[in-house]
């Protein structure tokens, strides 16, 4: 798969910043029905099936494409990268919430990945090497603050997080770390090559992980987990990359990663429709708190970037 297809776009073609907004927008609809599709596939396939399984059918996808279209290898650090990219949204955010989702609602889930946004803003602050103004900072940690309390209240009061809440933390910041690296590369390999590498990169670990996982408790579920874990896959570790860093890798990144705050409102919304959960006002309240802590944070990036 060392072919002469070029990745990245010619230095002639000169795209509205729309664009990308548009693209990001596509991917975050996308990942928006992952939380309720995991909670769907976690009540008959196990957790570790559900988060290296998905990721190994997506990994056949990513060969199948990079060989029919003989991508062009990356080259030298950019390998360092893309296991980072792996570690983050491969194996770290899927792995993380599909435990998470055993034991709390969609919805719960939806209002502590809220953070996602401003986490994302953070980890491409430290790797660009941005100062972005104080207000930046405090907005974020007000944001994580938020986050935390409203776990820690509907866990029964502070000091009682669950385990539960403590794996979504960790996939926000897998996540994060994820998006960060892999829309920075994006710009060098390409969007759906970005992903795809990644997949590759993590195939011997999730191949191995999934063997394990079948041999010990074979799958056993209906219909409806199925197309639940086929949507997991396809779309939410494949297909919605395509769109997300597309829309990162065109930027302004700051402005695109923006539309996340969109994905717990959508999230919440799926979890009503499709789940039939009900939105107490403990979970609407830290709903808006989250978001708008963490919309300011990006702003206050995005002004402090101009």
């Amino acid at each position: 798969m060392s072919g002469n297809n070029s990745a990245t776009l010619p230095a002639a073609t000169v795209l509205s910043p729309l664009v990308g907004v548009w693209w990001g927008l596509l991917g975050v609809v996308a990942f928006s029905f992952t939380v309720p599709f995991t909670r769907v596939a976690v009540e008959a396939l196990h957790p570790v099936f559900i988060g290296a399984g998905r990721a190994v059918v997506a990994a056949i996808l990513a060969v199948i494409a990079l060989a029919a279209t003989r991508a062009r290898l990356p080259q030298g650090a950019q390998w360092g990268r893309l296991v980072v990219v792996a570690g983050g949204v491969v194996l770290g955010f899927p792995l993380l919430t599909s435990f998470a989702m055993t034991s709390v609602p969609a919805s719960h889930g939806a209002v502590v990945i809220g953070i996602l946004p401003a986490a994302t803003a953070v980890a491409v602050v430290l790797r660009t090497r941005e100062r972005p103004p104080v207000s930046f900072w405090i907005f974020a940690a007000l944001g994580a603050v938020a986050a935390v309390v409203f776990a820690a209240l509907s866990s029964g009061g502070f000091g009682h997080l669950t385990w539960a809440d403590l794996l979504l933390f960790g996939a926000v910041v897998a996540a994060a770390v994820g998006y960060a690296e892999g829309g920075l590369l994006s710009r060098e390999l390409g969007a759906w090559q970005t992903v795809s590498w990644a997949l590759v990169v993590a195939a011997p670990v999730t191949v191995t992980v999934s063997a394990v996982s079948v041999a010990m408790a074979p799958p056993a579920a209906s219909a409806v987990h199925w197309l639940a874990f086929a949507y997991l896959a396809v779309v939410s570790m494949y297909l919605g990359f395509f769109a997300w860093y597309r829309g990162l890798a065109i930027g302004p990144m700051a402005q695109v990663s923006q539309i996340q705050l969109v994905q717990p409102v959508l999230t919440l919304v799926w979890a009503t429709l499709l789940l039939g959960e009900s939105l107490g006002w403990a979970t609407i309240l830290g709903a808006v708190a989250v978001i708008v802590f963490a919309a300011l944070s990006v702003r206050t990036r995005l002004r402090g970037s101009l």
